[in-house]
């Protein structure tokens, strides 16, 4: 930390161009420049990639994982070797969500309660509990610069009643998670509160103004991207942005594809994260302006050219596709390293020529240029 870093946490809004923003995230850690995508490293590491390779695509912010680090190998031991930054030799900030996903995703033996909920670990049936306290105990000892509530991501479909349970218990466990926050965190550290309420307008108005009550000093929305398809998202966040305070963050949790990225910053949005382009970079799907290819498909085999050819990233110009088709076919590492690397410039990429667009006020002319080259493909 230096002398020049501030140690207070603030976010101010540059410029707008119809709906979408662009900013500046400012942290003890560095700044966040918004539009931003949190590449996702959920064990303490981005999978595939050395952090300084991360930092070099442009990332300003990552992603910690609260559930699968509270597991393996604890907060408490990672809080004893310096703390998440330390550990994993990442200088900027990282956001850490709560681990409530987690716990309905890949627990087993899951019970919730008014107090939390109590859980057996994915690696090895250890028996758990995750309250809205242990969560920001967790996170406040990994360190993490922006942290996350405990919230009920409820899944989709849901019915109306449900989904309006599962929001105000979320509502009574962001209260209960700011109170533990107010107690642990340090300076320039922050809480976000998350908007919940499925794809229900009232509900999600309701959540708001009692979060908004609370004081957070960003909002993430979830439980959005969980099967609901990007036309009802889209139509969530046309009901939800609107009402979100015009100088705090927001945060769209766990997305997505680049023309999810492009219409949710057309609709407010400031922050995303996402573990497509990793996830696909290990499954050779490389991410490209006309769109994604599968580089292990056979048209590769003799493809000299490189994914991009203009790019300062050297996994995107220095290889060719025949030799990533070779590594992939062959099972060597370096394939999934080199495309992991490729997918993160991209999206970083997409990010800059975004905060660039809306800078510059040519969103909707960026936009219409970015949906044209997105041809439809079946490799």
């Amino acid at each position: 930390m230096t002398s020049s870093l501030p140690d207070t946490f603030s976010f101010n809004l540059h410029q707008t161009d119809g709906a979408a923003r662009t900013g500046v995230i400012s942290t003890p850690r560095g700044d966040i420049r918004t539009p931003a995508f949190m590449p996702v490293g959920t064990a303490a590491t981005v999978k595939a990639m050395h952090p300084e390779h991360v930092a070099a695509t442009g990332a300003d912010v990552i992603l910690g994982n609260t559930y699968h680090l509270m597991l393996r190998p604890t907060a408490e031991r990672i809080d004893r070797l310096g703390g998440l930054h330390h550990f994993m030799r990442w200088n900027g900030p990282i956001l850490t969500d709560s681990g409530g996903f987690q716990v309905m995703s890949l627990a087993s033996l899951r019970k919730m309660t008014e107090e939390g909920v109590t859980f057996r670990s994915h690696i090895d049936g250890s028996a758990h509990a995750l309250s809205p306290e242990r969560s920001i105990e967790i996170q406040c000892l990994l360190g993490s610069d922006i942290q996350m509530q405990l919230d009920e991501c409820p899944p989709f479909p849901i019915t109306e009643e449900a989904a309006e349970s599962s929001m105000e218990l979320s509502l009574r466990w962001a209260k209960r998670s700011q109170d533990a926050f107010n107690e642990l965190a340090k300076p320039g550290q922050a809480l976000f509160g998350i908007v919940q309420g499925s794809t229900f307008e009232h509900l999600r108005r309701r959540s708001l103004e009692g979060l908004m009550e609370m004081g957070f000093p960003g909002f993430s929305i979830g439980g959005l991207a969980v099967g609901e398809g990007q036309e009802e998202m889209f139509r969530v966040l046309d009901f939800t942005t609107p009402h979100l305070p015009k100088d705090k963050p927001r945060y769209l949790m766990g997305v997505g594809k680049p023309s999810d990225l492009v219409g949710a910053v057309a609709r407010g949005v400031d922050m995303f994260d996402c573990v497509l382009p990793t996830r696909s970079g290990r499954h050779g799907q490389a991410w490209t302006p006309e769109g994604p290819i599968n580089i292990k498909n056979a048209r590769f085999i003799q493809d000299e050219t490189p994914l991009d050819p203009d790019s300062d990233c050297p996994a995107s110009s220095q290889y060719s596709k025949a030799y990533l088709n070779h590594l992939f076919r062959a099972g060597e590492y370096l394939g999934p390293m080199l495309l992991t690397w490729h997918n993160l410039h991209y999206y970083q990429q997409l990010m800059s020529a975004m905060r660039a667009a809306i800078a510059e006020g040519r969103f909707e002319a960026f936009q219409q240029d970015f949906h044209a080259r997105q041809a439809p493909r079946n490799s």
